[in-house]
């Protein structure tokens, strides 16, 4: 990537096709999780709050991420449907920052990713109360076995409280490692998701 000088108009798709390309890259070289993502909300107080998710897909329209909605994020998720997400390649010296409005993922994504889960991940959302007090791991244990028991061997289905969202960005920055500190960003900035971009290089 070149460094771009003034403010320029680009299509909608570009700056995805760029992080395809960067991801691509990451998975060749980054050891673990590639797709690890730190993803921050805020709470009813404005008080920013962060922790890593894995990033699941992504497209035109946005970056997608599963959890819980009954915990901390998906709680802020409802009250402050917005939020900002980091991935940091140490191996490729880069990094990925965004942020936008959120909105869920259909239940039809949001089955179909649940379905690719590994049988005891799907257990295990069914047997967590995510983010809320655990007083003791064998109370978690148990709840494994009691759902385990449940399912048996039959299928085990998407938690009506578990799915997906999609960051839809307004605002997305490449950064990439350079001599002296003298870093090159770039910033691709729109009004609204539907809408095209204006990239401009920032000063490291």
């Amino acid at each position: 990537m070149n460094a771009l000088t003034g403010r320029n108009h680009r299509p909608a798709h570009e700056p995805f096709a760029l992080f395809k390309n960067w991801m691509d890259e990451a998975e060749k070289h980054e050891i673990n999780d590639p797709n690890a993502m730190c993803l921050a909300t805020v709470d009813a107080k404005g008080l920013p709050n962060a922790r890593m998710v894995l990033l699941k897909g992504f497209d035109d329209d946005g970056f997608v991420f599963y959890t819980n909605r009954e915990s901390v994020k998906g709680n802020e998720l409802a009250a402050h449907p917005s939020a900002a997400g980091v991935l940091h390649w140490k191996s490729l010296r880069r990094q990925f920052r965004f942020r936008g409005l959120v909105e869920l993922v259909d239940d039809a994504e949001s089955d179909a990713y649940f379905a690719s889960r590994a049988r005891d991940s799907r257990i295990g959302a069914w047997a967590s109360l995510q983010s809320r007090t655990l007083e003791s791991r064998f109370a978690l244990e148990k709840a494994v076995a009691l759902q385990a028991a449940r399912f048996n061997i039959g299928p085990v289905p998407r938690p009506p409280y578990w799915g997906g969202y999609r960051i839809r960005p307004v605002e997305i920055e490449f950064w990439s490692d350079k001599p002296f500190r003298l870093h090159e960003r770039i910033r691709y900035t729109r009004a609204k998701p539907e809408g095209d971009w204006v990239s401009e290089g920032l000063y490291p």
